[in-house]
């Protein structure tokens, strides 16, 4: 079984967005791996393995305009399942 079950994948258009500051959000603030939280200061790509994608997807909201929003189950696609 998968530690962290979840593969969450979102951009995040927005106005002065700073991955660095983002990176760190996660770090403090949610258990997960895989983390990737790249862009420049309108555009965020993330990518993230947690047990509670909607949490990120709250967080990612408060920054901008969330879309193009991919959450997969990855212990179902592990089973040869759609995820």
């Amino acid at each position: 079984m998968l530690e962290f079950r979840y593969d969450t994948q979102l951009l995040i258009e927005g106005n002065h967005l700073n991955e660095d500051d983002i990176n760190e959000y996660f770090r403090n603030n949610f258990k997960g791996d895989c983390l990737l939280a790249v862009g420049d200061e309108d555009l965020i790509k993330i990518h993230f393995h947690t047990n509670e994608p909607w949490d990120v997807l709250k967080y990612c909201a408060t920054l901008g305009e969330i879309y193009d929003i991919v959450v997969e189950d990855m212990d179902r696609q592990s089973r040869g399942l759609k995820g």
